[in-house]
């Protein structure tokens, strides 16, 4: 065990397109229920990307009152709620930090509010600058999401936004967790949000030739499978409590596992590409294992960044054999983004999320809409179906544009 300042998970909170709770979204991902389905935020009409993972029957007025929501672009609101359930969840609704300046918060955000500039778009080019809105510019920073979060719960610490691309979510995390082991703060609220679904981000993902083109929302999002195309675009939050193991032993706080490593590097290759040897990856999950103190052979899941791209899944299958060896055949890996789609810069906070339910109950998450092998992607990812087993310790990896490689671990609190 190492003997680096303990930090562990005492509260999730989850906005997502299967399920806008905790439980609701565990349970359908033991399912395997998938939450993708036809574009309704907009017409999609000149746009050949036909489905999307939109997160269904949120309700602001379930967390802010109207004018706290209508000063908030979308991410914001989710990131908010978020928040405030893995607050409730984790107690500390009732019993608060003593110092509300050694508490923080650190969310990652890809993008940010979007659906807010193309609103200032068409005011700017129909009817001048002067008619803009002067809460355009508060509400598509993306610092406003940790920014209300602190105001909604009356953090007074760091809050911070990291923008990482696709490796946002996991990333704040990491850094999380390194600002409690520094001695900076005793609890962060961190985790990522994003919503992306606009006419402007999917046309600008499309032209990349980044999303799938597919329009059955059953086998839209396929990692691993020799057919796979591109990925699915979702939006949503996820918020993880993270806690100095003193803090939550002094206020009696439920753990549900322990935050034990953080790995990040860079490719230094491309703009949108992965290194085709996975370099940036590999050495990622090296360097959380050993920030964890773990053996490749302690890991029993993998929740893979998986995102159903050409690209990504065999470079990610690569990079898992490296650094696994002989013990990549044992460990079991799914893509979550099979049932969520891509949350983009939350997508790591989710996924984090998941592991640590995987951990305390003992369950292996589906890969779901897989059919067809493909050999160059050939390890065991739970196909369709999920699993029981023991998990005593496992990793979540995110990959973003930019070559950003992020690699968590968590493992059970002992």
């Amino acid at each position: 065990m190492s003997d680096k300042t303990r930090v562990v998970i005492t509260g999730l909170g989850v906005i997502s397109p299967i399920g806008n709770n905790v439980e609701t979204v565990w349970k359908n991902i033991q399912d395997g229920v998938c939450g993708i389905g036809p574009i309704t935020k907009f017409d999609a009409s000149r746009l050949d990307v036909k489905v999307v993972a939109e997160v269904k029957d949120f309700n602001p007025a379930d967390y802010m009152d109207a004018k706290d929501a209508r000063r908030m672009a979308l991410f914001t609101q989710y990131a908010v709620a978020a928040s405030k359930q893995a607050w409730q969840d984790a107690g500390l609704a009732t019993t608060p930090a003593a110092d509300s300046f050694r508490t923080g918060v650190i969310l990652g955000v890809g993008i940010g509010g979007k659906e807010v500039d193309e609103e200032a778009y068409k005011v700017l080019f129909d009817k001048g600058p002067n008619r803009l809105s002067p809460m355009v510019v508060p509400k598509i920073i993306s610092n406003e999401a940790c920014g209300n979060v602190s105001m909604a719960l009356g953090v007074q610490g760091i809050a911070v936004a990291v923008a990482t691309a696709c490796a946002s979510g996991a990333d704040a995390l990491g850094i999380a967790m390194d600002m409690i082991r520094a001695g900076r703060a005793d609890i962060m609220i961190a985790g990522g949000s994003e919503s992306t679904i606009t006419e402007y981000c999917l046309g600008g993902f499309q032209s990349m030739k980044a999303l799938s083109l597919n329009p059955d929302p059953k086998t839209a999002c396929r990692p691993f499978d020799k057919d796979r195309d591109g990925f699915i675009m979702g939006e949503g939050a996820a918020v993880l409590i993270l806690e100095s193991e003193a803090s939550a032993k002094a206020r009696g706080a439920k753990i549900y596992a322990e935050f034990a490593g953080y790995g990040a590097t860079a490719d230094a290759y491309h703009l949108t590409a992965p290194h085709p040897e996975a370099v940036g990856a590999i050495k990622a999950m090296q360097l959380a294992l050993q920030d964890a103190a773990l053996l490749p052979a302690d890991i029993d899941y993998i929740n893979a960044h998986g995102t159903s791209t050409p690209l990504n899944d065999p470079m990610e299958t690569k990079a898992i054999k490296t650094v696994f060896g002989d013990a990549a055949r044992n460990v079991k890996i799914s893509s979550t983004k099979s049932m969520t789609g891509h949350l983009l810069g939350a997508a790591g906070a989710i996924e984090a999320l998941i592991c640590t339910l995987a951990i305390r109950d003992g369950i292996f998450p589906p890969t779901i809409n897989y059919k067809t092998p493909d050999p160059e992607c050939d390890l065991d990812i739970v196909p369709n179906v999920m699993q029981k087993g023991k998990i005593h310790a496992a990793l979540s990896s995110s990959l973003g544009f930019g070559g950003h490689n992020t690699t968590v671990a968590i493992r059970e609190y002992t």
